[in-house]
């Protein structure tokens, strides 16, 4: 499904969401977050991961709305998005965030500030959506 947005006269169309967390990629790394989200949660630096993942599995309130939603959705480790984004052009993000990918480019939709106010998968579930529906 593609979403488009009016920016002065020019639409955009909204070809997917990325998400990209505030971790790297690989099992070891998996498993460091893991622990990490088990004994110290407070300190944990991915909010992303702490809205969609508990601290073995996918939350299935999100996994349901993940797989119901129309608008593609993209989901990268910060090492795979800076691997697959590599460009001296690509502005610093900082992460986690997501990003509408357009035509036009990458534009940042929630950021790593925001996510701090974001306090359960639902909230971020109707953040994606009011998301959605704008384009």
């Amino acid at each position: 499904m593609l979403l488009c947005f009016k920016v002065s006269d020019i639409i955009f169309v909204l070809m997917k969401l990325l998400f990209v967390y505030n971790a790297n990629s690989g099992k070891l790394n998996a498993l460091m977050d893991s622990a990490h989200k088990w004994i110290r949660p407070e300190t944990y630096e991915c909010d992303l991961c702490s809205l969609t993942f508990g601290v073995f599995k996918e939350k299935e309130e999100w996994l349901r709305f993940r797989e119901s939603v129309k608008t593609p959705l993209e989901f990268l480790h910060k090492d795979e998005f800076l691997k697959a984004y590599k460009s001296k052009w690509l502005p610093k993000y900082e992460f986690p965030v997501v990003l509408a990918v357009t035509e036009a480019g990458l534009e940042v939709v929630i950021s790593a500030d925001a996510f701090t106010g974001i306090a359960s998968s639902q909230e971020l579930i109707e953040q994606v959506n009011k998301i959605i529906e704008s384009y």
